[in-house]
């Protein structure tokens, strides 16, 4: 059993802390980012990591930094064996580091040295990537750039979304912090030099990201559609209904047609439809710069999630809308 303090703020952190929990080792202390106002009433919310460490029982600190002195007291005061780190959200100083008797364990969404940093799994949807990784790395002083201990690797299909890549990379990675824990009680956990090719880095996303520009390629589009999805979700904005109003598309797919770029492609009949999979009359299929992208689903502010079916039964686009 390891006496361990475990670093995390979002739910991608949750499975990893519920495993280290199960197999036995003795979380003395979380660590996670402190209570942000949210919601209508602004009112102060716990993190997921928080919330959980709570039903836990496990004491639970909310320093809004590292660096003072104070903070690093208090923290080598834990004499905990390692740290586990998942999202946490703060920069370790060189002393946080250097605090347990095996160092800092970090879990991290990609293939490294491919996207260090903030988003990388959103990052490698929207660049098209066709695979990434779950890493647990021994960190050091930079961002992401310790060397890798154990590695999974996860494909990413063609209408995979950020969402759906996030849980399964969340599951697994609590999986692969089990075993890297267990080599490192054995005294066995090996960690080799991440390659110097082959960098990139995954930046926060920003807002002016999530406006879909329909004057790029459909490949382009349909890629930010679910590197976005579920959010904050990419969206479109129409006037159709006499108001703007803004959509989001959550689910798409790479669809035949040509048109102006953000124009609604008149659909096929069903009798006119050659091949099966060809669209008919309740596929939103929208044009790009090059191709067209079909929606699948999406969700109209102040909404939940729909089918493009069940958005044209009560929003009609007819063919020739413009979007955008």
């Amino acid at each position: 059993m390891l006496r361990i303090v475990f670093m995390g703020t979002p739910d991608f952190a949750v499975p990893t802390l519920s495993e280290i929990i199960g197999a036995g080792h003795d979380v003395i202390a979380v660590y996670t980012q402190p209570p942000r106002r949210a919601g209508r009433g602004m009112e102060e919310t716990k993190g997921p990591v928080h919330r959980y460490a709570e039903a836990a029982s496990i004491p639970v600190y909310t320093p809004k930094s590292l660096k003072s002195e104070a903070e690093q007291a208090i923290f080598t005061s834990h004499n905990a064996d390692v740290a586990i780190v998942v999202a946490y959200g703060l920069i370790l100083p060189q002393s946080i580091l250097n605090a347990p008797r095996e160092g800092c364990l970090n879990l991290h969404a990609s293939k490294l040295p491919r996207w260090r940093g903030a988003a990388p799994i959103q990052r490698a949807i929207m660049a098209g990537d066709t695979e990434t990784a779950a890493s647990v790395m021994r960190m050091d002083a930079g961002l992401d750039t310790g060397p890798i201990c154990l590695a999974e690797f996860v494909p990413i299909g063609p209408t995979t979304t950020a969402g759906e890549l996030h849980d399964t990379l969340a599951k697994l990675g609590g999986s692969l912090m089990i075993r890297a824990l267990a080599a490192l009680q054995r005294g066995s956990l090996d960690a080799t030099p991440q390659p110097t090719e082959g960098i990139t880095y995954a930046s926060k996303l920003n807002k002016a990201e999530s406006r879909i520009d329909f004057n790029r390629a459909a490949n382009d589009v349909h890629n930010q559609i679910r590197g976005l999805s579920p959010f904050p979700g990419a969206w479109f904005e129409t006037t159709a209904g006499g108001k703007i109003e803004r959509i989001k598309a959550l689910k798409s797919e790479i669809a035949e047609g040509n048109g102006t770029p953000g124009e609604v492609l008149a659909p096929l009949s069903v009798s006119d439809a050659p091949k099966p999979e060809m669209p008919h009359e309740d596929a939103l299929i929208i044009a790009c710069l090059h191709g067209a992208v079909k929606l699948t689903a999406v969700q109209r502010a102040g909404k939940k999630p729909m089918t493009a079916e069940q958005l044209l039964r009560g929003f009609p686009l007819p063919p020739g809308t413009l979007l955008g």
